[in-house]
This record gives C-alpha cells, sequence and structure tokens, in this order.
C-alpha cells in the first residue's frame, strides 16, 4: 500500500510539474469590454474583437495592441474574426445589426460586406479553407443552418442554397462562444457543432455539398447546453468540449475525444474541470482548454486533462496558423500570452 501510494505522489508531482510548464503572460485589460473572437496569423500578428465594436491588432507577437475601432458599430458584439494578415481581416457581429465588414488597412477603416435586416440572423463564427475561400455560419434561418461563402478573400458573401445547408431539429442552433464551433481543413473539410435542444457534428468532405451527422454523448436537451468548440488533428483525431453555460462546475463530462473521425466518442479518465468554451491543438499530443471558471491542458491527445490556470474569464485560446504563438482573450478586455 504504501508503494502505490508513493507512486501516486509521484504521478501527481509529475503531472503538477507537466501543468506548470506553461506559463499565463498577461499583456493586455480592458474592464469594460469582453473578447470572444480571436485570430492568430503567425508569431507576430494577431487580432482579437469583442464587445461595443472592439477590435485591437498587434504586430509584434502580443506585447502591445493597438485599437482598430469600428466607428458607428459602438453596439455590436464582434464574437467573430478571421485575419489574413497585419492588414487584412473579417469580423462578423452576433445579433442584431447582423452585418460582416472586412479592413484591408489594418483598421483604419472597415467596409460592410454584408449585411441583413432579418432579426432572426445571429452569426456564431467565421472560418476559411485558404486565403480566398472561407465561411460563416449562423443561427439557422427557416430550419436551416445559415451559412454564407465567399470566394475573394470576404470581399463579398453570398448565402448557400438551403439545399446545401444542414436541417436542424427543434431547439437546435449553435455557440458563438468562441467562435470555434467551425473549423475549415484541408481546402475541403468543414466540421460545424451544434447546441441546444440537441448537440451535434455536422462534417462536410466537399466544402458543404453533402453533411455527415455525428452524435458525440454530451449533455443536450436546454439552450444553454452542448458542444461548444471542437478541433481535429487529422480527419480520425479530434476533440470537443462544451457543457452548460449556467452550470459550470456541473458534474458531467464537459470534454470527449475521437480517434475514428467522430463514429465514437470516449470521456477522459480524468476530465477539464468544468464548462470549457474552446479547445485548441498546440501540437499531434497538447491541448489547452478555456472556459469562465478556468483552463487544462492535455499532453495525451485528450485522454486526461489537469488544471494550468484558475484565472477566470477566459473564452478563447488560438494557437497562430502558421508559427508557435498563442494567445487567449476574455473577458475585461484580458488577453495573456501563453508559452511552453
Amino acid at each position: 500500500m504504501k508503494s502505490l501510494l508513493q507512486l501516486i505522489a509521484a504521478l501527481f508531482l509529475s503531472a503538477t510539474s507537466l501543468g506548470q510548464d506553461i506559463h499565463w503572460q498577461p499583456v493586455a485589460s480592458k474592464p469594460e469590454v469582453s473578447y470572444r473572437g480571436l485570430s492568430v496569423v503567425d508569431n507576430q500578428t494577431a487580432w482579437v474583437s469583442g464587445s461595443k465594436g472592439s477590435v485591437v491588432r498587434s504586430t509584434d507577437g502580443g506585447r502591445s495592441w493597438q485599437a482598430c475601432q469600428v466607428k458607428g458599430y459602438e453596439k455590436c458584439d464582434f464574437r467573430s474574426i478571421y485575419a489574413f494578415d497585419q492588414n487584412s481581416a473579417v469580423i462578423a457581429s452576433a445579433g442584431v445589426p447582423a452585418v460582416v465588414l472586412r479592413t484591408v488597412d489594418g483598421g483604419l477603416s472597415w467596409t460592410v460586406v454584408y449585411s441583413s435586416s432579418d432579426t432572426a440572423v445571429f452569426f456564431d463564427g467565421i472560418d476559411f479553407f485558404n486565403k480566398n475561400e472561407g465561411i460563416i455560419y449562423g443561427d439557422p434561418i427557416g430550419g436551416h443552418l445559415l451559412i454564407l461563402r465567399t470566394e475573394n478573400s470576404g470581399a463579398n458573401w453570398h448565402e448557400a442554397p438551403a439545399s446545401s445547408r444542414p436541417e436542424l431539429l427543434d431547439g437546435e442552433a449553435s455557440f458563438a462562444a468562441s467562435g470555434t464551433a467551425i473549423r475549415c481543413y484541408d481546402n475541403n473539410r468543414i466540421i460545424i457543432a451544434t447546441g441546444g435542444k440537441a448537440s451535434r457534428l455536422f462534417i462536410s468532405y466537399d466544402k458543404g455539398s453533402h453533411w455527415r451527422i455525428v452524435n458525440p454523448p454530451f449533455i443536450h436537451g436546454e439552450n444553454t447546453t452542448g458542444i461548444f468548440s471542437t478541433a481535429f488533428f487529422n480527419e480520425r483525431t479530434g476533440v470537443a468540449v462544451g457543457g452548460n453555460y449556467k452550470q459550470e462546475q456541473a458534474k458531467v463530462n464537459h470534454v470527449f475525444y475521437t480517434t475514428d473521425g467522430g463514429s465514437t466518442w470516449k470521456a477522459p479518465a480524468f476530465p477539464t474541470r468544468g464548462y470549457r468554451e474552446c479547445v485548441e491543438y498546440l501540437n499531434k499530443n497538447t491541448l489547452i482548454a478555456t472556459g469562465p471558471s478556468g483552463t487544462d491542458v492535455s499532453f495525451d491527445g485528450g485522454v486526461n486533462w489537469k488544471p494550468v490556470s484558475d484565472e477566470k474569464g477566459f473564452h478563447v485560446v488560438r494557437k497562430s496558423r502558421k508559427g508557435s504563438l498563442v494567445i487567449a482573450a476574455g473577458a475585461e478586455g484580458k488577453i495573456c500570452l501563453i508559452t511552453m
């Protein structure tokens, strides 16, 4: 028994030291703003967006941030953002007015590239396959998931026909908590997560012409429950996180992983400590998941999770598409650099 206890203690100390290898460096705060949109381009360039029409940009690896306020849209909540480089980005509002804007001059000016007067339009996320082709998706319109497409780097957007948009169940929608319930991969693969009274993953291998539906075993049934974020390392290996945002510490599984492309899902032996809004791969084996109550890390592809930080209020964490820069953002305008 003594040997067993010593082994458990050694494993715990080892796990603790691993968790401590991830360091948080606060670099910005703005108490009146909540950030949920985050796009990290490379080791130098990152953009963050959120409430009160706020957009900020860094071109020095996150050490300093410049405001790119969208004039005339100070009441908008820009929860979705995709940046191409230090000059160009696309943002979408969550709620009314439903607008998509684009800048090509580093946020000095913004152009409306899509708008809708339909009060039911609610954008949940943006992602791009490549520098030209991208997707914006939102809550269902007429029973079908709203999907907009662009083929010219976001300069113009058009609504996909209803016949190619997934049909959702009654009470099923999606969450704009971190902009990561949509992922575009490999120039043709899309993964979209839904939640509410039903919570599913819609996977397309042909840019959204056809969809495969998978059903991770997440809590659902209420409009506050379901999958909030998903990330795949390749076609077979992926992780999804979520829960109930009104019951952050509920004793249910808030994270599941798959190794067969979503056909089956497993619960970790040691899960995240509660509801999580965003999950991101840092490398093949390392993932980080964050939410309002804290942040956790996995070093074995999502099989086990351990605490990283009890810092409250973070909504999104992203790794650069080209490089190693990792940034987290959230409530009270908090932005942190994360290093390993």
